[in-house]
């Protein structure tokens, strides 16, 4: 005997870019793409009913088999604070009738962030023959979902340094991943791996890789060679924002240094810090050229610079040059 398929799903988590995917996987099983659209209805939740999802899901499909209804929102809304016995009554609404689906009835509940377990519609999804429910949660470590994504929907090799970059750069959006792979993929033909030039290339962590490349310079206190990364940096980006670049490496390395002094391990870093691997690595290489008094002085340095900076008593370009020659001096 054939398991029954679904007909509900409450598909919820801040993972939006695979909750998305299994979305058009399911849009792509309803067949011809015309009828499949004529089949398809998308409800928005804070404005649909109960009796809206579930008449939708009760008609019977146009010269097809299934009718896939995608209610955007629904559970989250009608069960935040504030919506009351209203609220309340429109779940319960949902809980009888969801239990009583036809079929050929495809409701998809999507939510973008991870719904209570005392929602009684993912209560329902997780105890009901015709329930699904799964939880998108982003992975810990995108690395190994860069590495496979390439390989899966771009047909192309990244090298592990690379795809920890891309994950550096991108935190836990996996949407930017995608995009930025689609990118390199294109970029790379086929022909090669994807490798760590790539990315700083063609991706926004170059500007991160040369404000590193920055602060090592400082870090032996060659300043000619920071200015000319800094004047290179300042072709491409605000003078502003690459102040705040400056200013989180500071901050980072101040931390990466008390966690050393501390006694830490340097393979536990990224963990303690709240930092990539990645970027802990790099951190720990490049902390070893301060000590902590001077980069609190370092530190203290750059929040007089901003003070200057917001009230107009130096330019931004200008305090961004006083700011390299005082540090390496």
């Amino acid at each position: 005997m054939s398991k029954r398929a679904p007909t509900f799903y409450v598909l919820h988590g801040p993972d939006n870019f695979s909750c998305r995917a299994q979305i058009h996987t399911m849009r792509d099983q309803m067949g011809d793409p015309s009828l499949a659209e004529l089949n398809t209805t998308v409800l928005d939740g804070k404005t649909a009913t109960a009796a809206d999802v579930l008449s939708s899901a009760g008609a019977m499909p146009f010269l097809g088999d299934k009718r896939l209804v995608i209610v955007e929102g629904m559970l989250s809304w009608l069960g935040r604070k504030g919506a009351g016995k209203a609220g309340k009554a429109q779940l319960d609404a949902l809980v009888e009738g969801l239990s009583r689906l036809p079929p050929h009835a495809r409701v998809v509940f999507v939510e973008s962030e991870a719904l209570s377990e005392r929602n009684p519609v993912l209560k329902l999804a997780k105890t009901d023959p015709g329930g699904y429910h799964k939880l998108f949660d982003p992975p810990r470590d995108a690395t190994r979902w860069i590495v496979n994504q390439a390989r899966q929907e771009y047909d192309t090799e990244i090298e592990p340094r690379a795809a920890a970059a891309l994950a550096a750069l991108i935190e836990k959006d996996l949407r930017a991943a995608d995009s930025e792979l689609a990118k390199l993929a294109a970029y790379v033909d086929g022909e090669r791996p994807i490798t760590e030039e790539d990315v700083a290339l063609l991706t926004p962590y170059v500007a991160e890789a040369d404000v590193f490349e920055m602060v090592d310079a400082l870090g032996r206190r060659d300043g000619a060679a920071a200015a000319r990364l800094l004047h290179r940096l300042l072709d491409d980006d605000d003078p502003l924002r690459l102040f705040g670049m400056i200013v989180r490496q500071f901050r980072l390395l101040i931390l990466a240094r008390e966690y050393l002094n501390e006694g830490g391990a340097p393979g536990q870093m990224g963990a303690a810090i709240g930092v990539h691997p990645y970027v802990a690595e790099k951190l720990t290489r490049q902390v070893r050229a301060f000590t902590l008094d001077q980069l609190e002085m370092i530190y203290h340095f750059l929040l007089e610079t901003d003070a200057g900076i917001k009230t107009g008593k130096v330019s931004d370009v200008l305090a961004l040059d006083l700011l390299v020659a005082g540090i390496a001096s």
